[in-house]
């Protein structure tokens, strides 16, 4: 799940990152992004934002774009995936913060000529956030709007929208709150696309998600194979999914840590208005295939068996050999172009 004009848009959000942190003494980012990482999520009312300043939010977005960019593209890859022709004119990106969906969003259609509107709650993220776009190649992320917004049950979008990005954000609301925010996004666009930490919790907020979309009468094109009920007995397993990120010196500070990279867990789903054009047999491995000698074990959830088990042997020929090459998160089996 990699799109292949992601790279520049990617390589232009690090640099303008790195230009954040200068001027603070790497000891006090640190300090800061550990504070923000141990308070930041499911504890703060809309109205009373942790990320109270400039520093903050600029310690906090070094350390956490990254990763948010990385899992939300996978998620529109996956969506591209299973409508290839279909591409968005208006973007609106809920709770968005410092913009790290929007910059996915630029870096999945990276020819379009959509529009970006960020809506959140906290003015420094959004002031951020502003500055960021102004050192990006991309029309759409420099035009964007950004709007100060409480995500509360008295929410309303535009009344038409093709693409809502929600990432990172349900868990930071009250029950209510967060449905009123996905019923709205079920109801002004033609795409949602919703991410949250690849945690239980953040399984069973999108599950719990994905449910009310369904029910608003959207398609479910990933990752799921099918907008039936989740098969997953809840307690038992979750489903998520990985992305590769590359690690800033902050992340390595913070972590304590020498890789150049981390994955980062994630949980989503992506649903349309519109059925996929071509909604095809593929399932999707939900976990990490399991190579041994002469087979490989894929962990699958099908259109129509649920959750499966294949065991791909070298007397399955081609199948086999892109089993041998199938990552965690593919459709299975691969697209035939491939």
């Amino acid at each position: 799940m990699h799109a292949p004009h992601a790279a520049p848009t990617a390589e232009t959000l690090r640099t303008a990152l790195a230009g954040l942190l200068d001027g603070l003494p790497p000891r006090q980012a640190a300090q800061a992004v550990d504070r923000l990482i141990a308070n930041y999520r499911g504890r703060t009312p809309t109205d009373a934002p942790v990320l109270r300043d400039r520093s903050d939010v600029a310690a906090y977005a070094a350390y956490r774009m990254p990763a948010t960019f990385e899992a939300v593209r996978a998620a529109l890859d996956a969506l591209r995936e299973r409508a290839p022709e279909w591409a968005p004119a208006t973007h609106l990106d809920i709770g968005g913060g410092t913009g790290a969906a929007s910059w996915a969003v630029a870096a999945a259609w990276p020819d379009g000529a959509h529009s970006t509107t960020v809506l959140d709650w906290a003015d420094p993220a959004l002031a951020l956030g502003r500055e960021l776009t102004r050192q990006s190649p991309a029309a759409p992320l420099r035009d964007a709007r950004w709007q100060r917004r409480a995500l509360t049950a008295d929410l309303a979008l535009p009344d038409a929208t093709d693409l809502v990005t929600v990432s990172y954000v349900l868990g930071e609301l009250t029950p209510s709150d967060r449905r009123a925010v996905v019923g709205e996004a079920a109801r002004t666009a033609q795409a949602v696309v919703l991410v949250e930490p690849g945690t239980p919790d953040g399984y069973l907020r999108v599950r719990e998600a994905r449910d009310q979309l369904v029910a608003a009468g959207l398609h479910v094109l990933a990752p799921c194979p099918h907008s039936d009920a989740c098969p997953i007995e809840p307690g038992a397993d979750w489903c998520h999914f990985a992305a590769r990120v590359s690690r800033s010196s902050l992340h390595r500070q913070v972590k304590g840590g020498s890789l150049g990279h981390e994955d980062e867990k994630f949980a989503y789903v992506a649903a349309t208005r519109f059925p996929a054009p071509d909604p095809g047999p593929a399932s999707r491995v939900t976990r990490h295939p399991q190579t041994r000698k002469g087979q490989v074990l894929l962990d699958l959830c099908t259109p129509d068996e649920g959750l499966t088990r294949r065991t791909l042997t070298k007397r399955h020929g081609p199948l086999y050999r892109a089993a041998r090459d199938t990552a965690w998160g593919d459709t299975w089996p691969p697209p035939e172009d491939e």
